[in-house]
C-alpha cells in the first residue's frame, strides 16, 4: 500500500497543504499535484461526483506521490468505505454532530482492532487482492486516515471524548457552517469562532490527533501559530472564477479605451 504524504508530513511535525476540486476532471489534480501540493480533496457531499471520480483522482496524482482526500456524502456505510476501496488517501466525514456519531464512523472505517470495517479485498487499496490481507488491514489502519469535520455547535460538548477515541486521525474545523450554527452567518473574525478554531486544535493535540481546517495565504501562518498541521488553501472553482473575472474585467478596459462598443455596463 502506497504510504501517505499527508501523515508522514504531519508525523514529522510538517505542515500539509491541499486544495479543494469541486469538478471532475482528473486533469485538474494532476496539475494541482505536479505543482507541489500534498493533497487534492474531491468534494462528494455538495456535487454529484462519483467514486469513478475518485479513482480517476488518484490515478491521475499517483506519479507525484500526492493524497487524495474524498469529503464523502452522508449515508450508509457504503459511502464510508468506496473512497477507500478506491484508495483514496482519507476521507472526511461532514457534520459529526457527537460522539455516538464519531464512534460509528470508526466502527465502519477501520479495521481491526480499532473496528469493523467491512472487508472486501478485490479494489484498488489493496492492488485487486495482490497483497497480504493481514498486512492490508494493519497497514490501512496505519496509512489511510478518518477525519471528522466539527462545522456545528452540537458536538463541542463532547469535543474531548471525540478527540480521544481512537481511529478518529483529525479533526477538521469548518468556519463557514459553525458560523452559521451559532447565529453569525460567516462574521469569521467573531470572538466564539476564534474560541472554536483555538479549542478544536488544543483538544486535537491533546489527545494525539491532528487538526486541520481551510485557510489562505494571508492567513497561512496565524493558523500554523495556533497549531493547525492541515490546511486547505482555494478551490477549483475560485481559481477559474477569479481567472475569467479578472481577465473580463481588464478586457473591457481595453475595449473600452479603444473605443469598442462592448454591449454591457
Amino acid at each position: 500500500m502506497r504510504k501517505s504524504r499527508v501523515l508522514r508530513i504531519m508525523r514529522q511535525g510538517g505542515v500539509a497543504v491541499s486544495t479543494k476540486f469541486n469538478f471532475s476532471d482528473p486533469r485538474e489534480a494532476e496539475i494541482a499535484a505536479s505543482c507541489g501540493f500534498d493533497c487534492v480533496w474531491i468534494d462528494m457531499e455538495h456535487v454529484p461526483n462519483s467514486i469513478t471520480t475518485v479513482g480517476d483522482f488518484v490515478r491521475g496524482v499517483r506519479s507525484f506521490d500526492c493524497d487524495v482526500l474524498t469529503r464523502v456524502q452522508r449515508g450508509s456505510y457504503s459511502d464510508l468505505i468506496r473512497p477507500l476501496e478506491a484508495d483514496s488517501t482519507g476521507i472526511m466525514v461532514p457534520h459529526l454532530m457527537g460522539l455516538e456519531d464519531a464512534k460509528k464512523i470508526v466502527y465502519y472505517t477501520k479495521f481491526h482492532p480499532i473496528g469493523r470495517r467491512p472487508v472486501d479485498g478485490g479494489n484498488a487499496d489493496t492492488g485487486y487482492h495482490c497483497t497480504d490481507m493481514q498486512a492490508y488491514i494493519k497497514e490501512a489502519n496505519e496509512e489511510r486516515f478518518v477525519v471528522v469535520q466539527i462545522e456545528d455547535p452540537e458536538p463541542m460538548q463532547e469535543l474531548d471524548e471525540i478527540c480521544a477515541l481512537p481511529g478518529i486521525d483529525m479533526i477538521f474545523f469548518g468556519p463557514a457552517d459553525y458560523s452559521q450554527g451559532i447565529g453569525k452567518p460567516f462574521q469569521f473574525q467573531d470572538p466564539e469562532i476564534h474560541e472554536a478554531r483555538r479549542r478544536i486544535v488544543e483538544t486535537a493535540h491533546k489527545y494525539g490527533k491532528f487538526a486541520g481546517t481551510v485557510g489562505g495565504i494571508n492567513d497561512f501562518a496565524s493558523l500554523v501559530d495556533l497549531g493547525y498541521q492541515f490546511i486547505n488553501i482555494g478551490s477549483d472553482v475560485s481559481a477559474i472564477y477569479n481567472y475569467n473575472h479578472d481577465n473580463m474585467t481588464k478586457m473591457l478596459e481595453v475595449m473600452k479605451a479603444a473605443g469598442v462598443y462592448v454591449g454591457r455596463n
